[in-house]
């Protein structure tokens, strides 16, 4: 969820994208079925679309706008769709890579509805693993699948409060100094006189 483009993030951040690529369970055609939803890359694009559907394709794809946690990711395998004419993504393409199916986007795009993935000619309901750049889940999404987990990601939008960079706060503070004996949780109301 640290790169969910609703909320402001660039949705173009491989790190995850990269972890799942490098474990064993998922390069063969046998593993697990995963889909990923998704990764911005209109030169990777541009690329499938001149090979077409039923292509080899081997191009970069991500990390032009949000770099910062990994570089742009390498991904080779087997064009299984191009759909053009979706309102935000413009051109989607879905490229699958082991037990993987990879959606590779023209511009970033949310995936929300059940139908982002059918009309692509992916099941969601019936993949082992979806994995979504999202930070909450619309009522079509979460009643599709009996277990959810929320992955507190790197990205411009993260989560993970102790993760982040801070540079000016008060010391000490709670839940960044372990060591205090008796941390102030209490909430200070500011009156409106004084914003």
């Amino acid at each position: 969820m640290g790169d969910n483009p609703t909320a402001g993030g660039a949705g173009d951040v491989t790190w995850t994208l990269q972890k799942i690529l490098e474990r064993p369970e998922f390069k063969t055609e046998n593993g697990p079925s995963l889909i990923y939803a998704s990764i911005p890359g209109p030169d990777f694009v541009e690329k499938a679309v001149e090979i077409g559907v039923g292509g080899k394709i081997s191009a970069l794809a991500g990390a032009k706008v949000d770099d910062r946690y990994a570089p742009p990711v390498e991904l080779s395998g087997t064009i299984t769709a191009i759909v053009h004419g979706d309102k935000h993504a413009e051109t989607e393409v879905v490229v699958k890579i082991g037990s993987i199916h990879v959606i590779v986007t023209k511009k970033r795009k949310p995936y929300h509805r059940e139908i982002d993935f059918t009309r692509l000619g992916l099941n969601p309901r019936t993949s082992d693993i979806l994995v979504v750049k999202i930070g909450y889940l619309v009522p079509e999404l979460y009643d599709m699948r009996g277990d959810w987990i929320m992955a507190l990601t790197p990205g411009g939008v993260d989560q993970d409060l102790e993760r982040l960079e801070y540079k000016r706060i008060q010391r000490p503070m709670f839940p960044f100094d372990k060591n205090m004996e008796n941390p102030d949780l209490s909430v200070r109301l500011i009156p409106a006189s004084n914003k």
